[in-house]
């Protein structure tokens, strides 16, 4: 979800009108009453009415109901309540959970409300009820494990706790690909490669459903950069869009089958995407078979009768009035079918049933902050990536004698991304602490702290911190230490994107001041996304932790001393500058200030030409021949591994190979398979196409099998609109980045 107008924390419940604090004690009492005898006995007899039957199928079940709505009612099941917490001076709806948006139910036919919580890493807005929420790592950082099984961990750990707190529904689920490796979001989405992301993205969603939460996909679609996100016009063409963005939501949506898919801002060939007839009603209802109902980007409706009949089915917040009033007037009018608007309502009703929030409502109860803790810290684990490591400077030994810790506030705490994916960090922020929630554009650190994690790993060194703001005081640290630990940031956020791939203010100088005064200095990145690194030979080590989350420091240490083996690898490829990008420049970021880009003060209507096409990423540099800093599924090991062996079966569409751990610690290596089509598709670069984690003991070999995806075999072929497999030969490569594929082979494909 996204805002114009940012929730700006806490600090504003003083200054709130009479009137606005009475709307909050009536909502109050009204949940209040909810629950009370006398309500009891007045509420609906649900026994009574056949949709409750369990045993029926949800789309038979939702026609049921809608066959008992009035007019009234399905408008008011199309359309939020209003901002709500969101906005400054917004009255708060009645019965709603001081979430992201609410939908009012109908209460005489058992139909509750839809709570939905912004929850892209974690609930945001806890402080609001002195709730707590787990600060999961970002879904980059998830995606860095290339683990299914993990991002469903992820997604679980968010559902039980939307439920725990009284949501019904998240709002996360990014699925937008790196294309713009600025975007302030990033860190919300998984990687480059539409197969991946579209792979950990919907593993994520249906874990999130499993906990019968409502789940969605977002933001659909080309959403992919902050600059100028309504106004910006992104012409691509359907083949390239197909194999790139849109692959990404193809795979999401055919893993997760979420109940809502979120429609953009930006418009996408000439039509705003939530008024899109070719994304919403062609492509995602028709192509896609998607069974729930599209969602508005908060006031990312733009009309009435055009959006409803190119496939928008519910305005959020609402209070735009596209979908109230209006609406209804149309229906009556004969603008919009009644049809139409029974199959918006039609569309929600039925996920709800399918999701269970109805038979299995959310009973409020405390969040476990351990439990949460730990499954945050093991996805970050498995997260972190190990970027470089000359002479095997790490893992550090615990008798190290001193060691020095520089910068990014790693005394007490680990960086979050901002924007409606921030969660409340538990007793404010760590680096700033005062009373209340978080403010938009804050840049917030949680209690996981380095400093302390890096000294219980080694008690008997002496571990000394300084904040990096004094150049020459970090570099005479460092020289006095046996291991210097220069901790860089890159702060992102919705709202805005990065000017470049640079970090931040003067980070760069203090890393190349500490390395000049310590040969053994070590750089670890707390980003949003890729950065370039001018001080890259003058290091020893690189570790890539991400916003790791609540448990981030504990697995950074545990990573550092070795006690957990680093298996992350890069679902991004990291440039070594804005030159070698596609867009040397973000579109439309000339001369206009990125703090204000997003909500288009100074942003005019633009048209956004992406000239790539669908080489996104490593496709972009395979074949453009430029090397980057560190390429799409790198990542190193305090082991080392050896492939042999591929074979391909043609009918079956499989690979087969080896994979050997060499050295003396037990890993698991992150296998990947490539595929580079024949001559007839006219492509200059190669796709991944499977990946597997294989943990090996020392010496150990394990035999891998895997099936092609058979969407990384095919081409979008406009004409017929279907995915068409080429005859021909298929070069398959196997190994252990896109970049190093030692195994090669062929799969022939007959006519």
């Amino acid at each position: 979800m996204s805002m114009q107008t940012p929730y700006k924390g806490l600090s504003f419940l003083s200054s709130l009108s009479s009137s606005i604090m009475a709307s909050i004690a009536a909502s109050l009492i009204a949940a209040s009453l909810c629950c009370t005898p006398a309500h009891a006995q007045t509420a609906p007899d649900l026994t009574k009415m056949p949709w409750m039957n369990k045993s029926l199928a949800p789309d038979e079940r939702a026609n049921m109901v809608l066959g008992q709505l009035t007019l009234d009612e399905k408008i008011q099941m199309v359309h939020g309540a209003g901002w709500g917490v969101l906005r400054e001076g917004a009255p708060i709806p009645a019965g709603s959970n001081f979430g992201a948006g609410y939908m009012v139910g109908i209460p005489r036919l058992g139909i509750p409300g839809i709570d939905l919580a912004d929850s892209a890493v974690g609930i945001r807005m806890a402080a609001y009820q002195s709730r707590y929420a787990t600060l999961l790592p970002s879904t980059l950082g998830a995606a860095s494990s290339w683990d299914p099984e993990s991002a469903q961990l992820y997604g679980q750990v968010i559902g039980r706790e939307l439920r725990q707190q009284g949501f019904n529904m998240t709002i996360g689920g990014g699925v937008n690909i790196t294309r713009e490796p600025r975007n302030g979001r990033n860190f919300e989405y998984a990687g480059e490669d539409p197969i991946l992301a579209g792979t950990m993205t919907g593993n994520l969603e249906k874990g999130v459903f499993s906990q019968h939460v409502m789940n969605d996909i977002k933001h659909y679609a080309m959403n992919d950069q902050e600059t100028g996100r309504n106004v910006v016009n992104v012409l691509l063409d359907k083949k390239a869009m197909r194999e790139s963005d849109l692959l990404a939501f193809e795979v999401s949506i055919g893993i997760a089958d979420p109940s809502a898919v979120m429609c953009s801002y930006n418009l996408v060939n000439g039509d705003h995407s939530c008024e899109n007839d070719y994304l919403l009603n062609q492509l995602l209802k028709k192509d896609f078979k998607f069974k729930g109902w599209v969602v508005s980007d908060w006031s990312g409706t733009h009309s009435t009768v055009k959006a409803a009949l190119n496939g928008l089915d519910q305005d959020m917040p609402g209070d735009d009035n596209f979908f109230s009033e209006p609406l209804k007037k149309a229906v009556q009018e004969g603008q919009v079918p009644t049809a139409r608007l029974d199959d918006m309502v039609h569309r929600i009703l039925r996920s709800m049933f399918a999701a269970g929030v109805i038979d299995q409502p959310p009973v409020r109860t405390v969040v476990d902050p351990f439990r949460g803790r730990d499954d945050a810290q093991h996805i970050a684990e498995e997260s972190i990536v190990l970027l470089k490591n000359t002479g095997g400077i790490l893992p550090l030994k615990t008798s190290t004698p001193s060691i020095a810790l520089i910068g990014s506030h790693a005394d007490v705490g680990v960086l979050s991304g901002g924007g409606s994916a921030q969660v409340d960090s538990p007793g404010g922020n760590a680096a700033n602490p005062r009373p209340g929630g978080s403010h938009w554009n804050e840049v917030i650190y949680f209690p996981s702290s380095p400093l302390k994690n890096i000294q219980a790993k080694s008690p008997t060194a002496t571990v000394t911190y300084a904040d990096g703001t004094d150049t020459a005081a970090a570099a005479k640290l460092a020289k006095s230490s046996t291991v210097a630990l220069v901790f860089v940031n890159q702060p992102m956020s919705e709202g805005h994107d990065a000017a470049s791939l640079a970090l931040p203010g003067d980070q760069n100088a203090l890393v190349e001041a500490v390395a000049a005064a310590n040969p053994n200095t070590i750089v670890v990145l707390e980003s949003g996304g890729p950065v370039s690194m001018p001080w890259i030979q003058h290091v020893k080590g690189v570790v890539e932790m991400w916003y790791p989350g609540i448990g981030g420091a504990q697995a950074l240490a545990n990573i550092l001393f070795g006690d957990v083996n680093p298996s992350g690898k890069l679902p991004v490829t990291f440039a070594k500058d804005d030159a070698q990008l596609p867009h040397p420049v973000v579109p439309g970021l000339e001369g206009v200030s990125p703090a204000a880009s997003a909500h288009d003060h100074h942003v005019k209507a633009f048209d956004l030409t992406y000239t790539e096409g669908a080489k996104v990423g490593y496709k972009w540099f395979e074949a453009t021949n430029k090397e980057p800093l560190f390429p799409f599924g790198f990542g190193l090991s305090y082991t080392t591994y050896a492939y042999s062996g591929l074979t391909v079966d043609d009918a079956q569409r499989t690979v087969h190979f080896t994979v050997r751990n060499t050295g003396s610690r037990e890993g698991t290596e992150i296998a990947q398979v490539y595929v580079a089509l024949p001559g007839a598709a006219n492509e200059s670069y190669q796709r991944l196409s499977a990946w597997q984690r294989v943990k090996l003991a020392p010496g150990e070999s394990k035999d891998v099998t895997l099936t092609l995806h058979p969407l990384s075999l095919t081409i979008f072929d406009t004409a017929s609109n279907a995915w068409q497999l080429l005859p021909g030969d298929y070069k398959v490569m196997a190994g252990p980045s896109s970049s190093d594929t030692p195994l090669k082979a062929t799969l022939h494909v007959h006519p």
